[in-house]
């Protein structure tokens, strides 16, 4: 499941990851540190929701 940013409208695929925050293709959106944040505006996981 994709997960989007609130803030900025970024999309967490986890299919693709976030290679420049160090997540590996495959890493499910529940799995990911909670220290992860947006790479696009910096807001922490919190402030993902389910895209639906």
């Amino acid at each position: 499941m994709k997960y989007i940013c609130i803030v900025c409208d970024y999309v967490y695929d986890p299919e693709i990851g976030d290679l420049d925050g160090g997540i590996a293709p495959g890493t499910k959106f529940e799995d990911i540190p909670d220290d992860w944040v947006c790479p696009l505006c910096g807001v922490g996981k919190e402030d993902f929701e389910p895209l639906r």
